[in-house]
């Protein structure tokens, strides 16, 4: 999915809006904040990252943390519900982990402050039939 130019939070009162009134994660390698919008938007849910120097680091840290965050909103905002601004914070960890490992969080993150289920990534071998779901019924002896 592309992360569009209408997905970012751009201005001052929209992060103390969503710092202030909103819920907040601990992620480990970042704190996120998410609040509803005052009015839905058409296009869905926006993002703001902040990466400060006294957290990450010089500017070239600084900027490949805020390319990771934007990375893993845009690959996992279909777990954030329509309608939510989100503030996204790096910790000084945030360049040290592999960036699959920030994506984990980023789910745990949104299945904590959200309440929904991040889709589980099953892997198959190509040209394998998808594996199938667990039987509700119960074997008897």
């Amino acid at each position: 999915m592309r992360f569009s130019a209408q997905s970012h939070l751009r201005r001052p009162v929209d992060f103390a809006r969503a710092r202030q009134s909103g819920r907040r994660h601990f992620g480990g390698t970042f704190t996120l904040w998410a609040a509803p919008q005052p009015t839905v938007l058409p296009t869905g849910s926006r993002i703001g990252v902040v990466a400060s120097r006294a957290a990450v680091g010089n500017a070239v840290q600084r900027n490949r943390a805020k390319r990771r965050m934007r990375e893993v909103f845009r690959a996992h905002q279909t777990l954030v519900p329509p309608g939510f601004d989100l503030v996204m914070v790096a910790r000084s960890s945030l360049n040290r982990v592999d960036l699959t490992e920030v994506s984990q969080r980023f789910r745990q993150a949104c299945e904590t402050l959200f309440r929904v289920k991040a889709p589980a990534s099953v892997q198959t071998a190509p040209g394998a039939p998808p594996p199938a779901p667990p039987s509700a019924a119960a074997p008897t002896p």
